[in-house]
């Protein structure tokens, strides 16, 4: 399986990162070994002073698919869930001002959280679904699949023009803004649709 990233999908995140509007969706890559094992805490890693959680909306590929049709995009899944994107940002920053890719700063492992996954028939429209993540009690982000430039049956699409998809293949959709730093004892918590999906403890 494999873990596909979409960035800069939130305008207000665009924004506070003083990013580039793309004209196409930005993709990139995560490693299988970045999923957080379940039930483990997230622990910072030694390379990074400057860890940032980015809460998005999960979805699971069910099918093979090569070249989708936007219109039947919305066959090639069934399940959605939160997660979150770990990024190393001073890191990040540093290989983007060298030109160089992203991977170090995004695919270290456990960078990858993966909460629990819930029907798509039990949820409002896929493009129309709130989520928020708090730390320490007190909501960091919150945002709604509504916002995002390229919607899920758009991502997809997209997507596999360039990837095969494959059943199990798992895309993050974009973060809204509020992305920031986590720090040791601090406790996670995130919520799609008001159900909890996940809570991580950082060490």
């Amino acid at each position: 399986m494999k873990i596909i990233c979409i960035g800069r999908n939130y305008t207000d995140h665009i924004k506070e990162l003083e990013n580039e509007k793309p004209t196409d969706p930005v993709v990139f890559l995560k490693p299988d070994t970045s999923i957080l094992l379940k039930g483990q805490p997230f622990f910072i890693p030694e390379f990074s002073q400057d860890v940032h959680h980015e809460v998005e909306v999960l979805v699971k590929i069910n099918r093979i698919g090569k070249h989708i049709q936007p219109k039947f995009a919305h066959k090639y899944y069934d399940q959605i869930g939160l997660g979150i994107d770990f990024t190393a940002r001073d890191l990040q920053a540093k290989l983007k001002a060298k030109g160089l890719p992203w991977e170090k700063a995004k695919g270290f492992d456990g960078a990858a959280v993966v909460g629990k996954w819930l029907p798509k028939e039990s949820l409002p429209h896929v493009d129309d679904l709130t989520f928020s993540l708090t730390k320490n009690g007190e909501t960091v982000q919150s945002g709604s699949s509504s916002l995002m430039l390229w919607k899920i049956d758009e991502l997809i699409a997209y997507v596999s023009q360039f990837f095969t998809l494959k059943i199990g293949d798992i895309i993050f959709t974009g973060t809204p803004a509020g992305v920031g730093p986590v720090a040791i004892n601090d406790n996670l918590v995130g919520t799609l649709e008001g159900q909890e999906l996940f809570s991580i403890k950082v060490k």
